[in-house]
């Protein structure tokens, strides 16, 4: 104990002394800095090219550790290489982060947004409610909802908005005359964000025959991004879902519901729902002992 001791007072008094404002203001922004790298990462299917970045950067570590020149060499070169990739890769991740910075919405990168969920789930609810009638009218539909991978590429194929989704907003778009029925919708946030917007088809050649274009680009965007694509056919009015490349079809208005719940809505931290099963239960109790008492009462007068 007294090393440590003694180590703890040579940090305090070598480092710690010598630790200014501009010091702690200085590693905030380079932790945000990073932070905002990381959640770059995650939002984008480039993801896999960073790890493999990664493991360059391991390799070339080891291979200076044992002295390996040539593959040291070769490394140098591969790292370099993938660096300029990456740049060229997240293009278009990083026009997005400067065009937030630079049309005043920097504050919701810093800030979270605590009514994102209610405008999520009100936009499952409103997309249902739409759903459900423009499924008995046979008025097809194609609606995305991005998750995770930033969908701006399809979102400039089409018309750009950013409004509360509504049902009578969705019936009006894929109404059969309106000038975007054709494209497809793009939830983001909760919020529509564009429509009459364009999606690249799916390759699956094993796709059946009797799913129109419309599926098809349903599919295909579900397998090249995270997004949840939820469609209705307009020679049948059956609604569908696809998600990662797999579409499930025939569904209900509830079943619906249910889906795109499980698979937008942010899971239930298991701890919260302990504790929410264990003051359900602790009222229980308290009603028991509640009625008990009344009922002692009562049987004393």
């Amino acid at each position: 104990m007294e090393v440590i001791a003694q180590m703890w007072s040579t940090i305090q008094q070598n480092y710690l002394a010598m630790i200014e404002i501009w010091d702690i203001i200085d590693i905030a922004i380079v932790s945000f800095l990073v932070y905002q790298l990381l959640r770059l990462v995650r939002r984008s299917r480039s993801g896999q090219v960073v790890k493999a970045l990664a493991l360059l950067v391991a390799a070339l570590g080891l291979a200076s550790v044992l002295h390996l020149t040539v593959i040291r060499f070769i490394l140098n070169r591969a790292v370099e290489l993938g660096l300029i990739a990456l740049v060229i890769i997240f293009q278009p991740e990083l026009r997005h982060f400067l065009e937030q910075m630079g049309s005043g919405q920097f504050k919701k990168m810093l800030i979270r947004d605590d009514n994102k969920g209610n405008e999520l789930e009100n936009a499952i609810r409103q997309t249902v409610a739409a759903y459900t009638a423009l499924s008995k009218d046979k008025i097809g539909a194609l609606t995305v909802f991005e998750r995770n991978v930033l969908l701006d590429g399809p979102l400039k194929t089409g018309t750009i908005l950013d409004g509360t989704v509504s049902s009578e907003l969705l019936k009006n778009i894929f109404w059969p005359k309106a000038p975007m029925h054709d494209g497809a919708v793009i939830v983001r946030e909760g919020r529509v964000a564009g429509a009459g917007c364009m999606l690249p088809l799916s390759g699956n050649v094993n796709l059946s025959r009797d799913l129109g274009m419309r599926h098809r680009a349903g599919i295909g965007m579900s397998e090249n991004s995270d997004a949840v694509v939820a469609i209705v056919s307009e020679e049948t009015g059956s609604i569908s879902v696809a998600v990662q490349g797999m579409l499930k079809r025939h569904l209900a208005p509830e079943t619906l519901e249910r889906l795109l719940r499980n698979e937008l809505l942010p899971k239930e931290d298991s701890t919260t729902t302990k504790r929410q099963k264990f003051l359900k239960f602790s009222d229980f109790v308290k009603a028991k002992k509640g009625d008990k008492s009344d009922g002692e009462k009562n049987s004393g007068q």
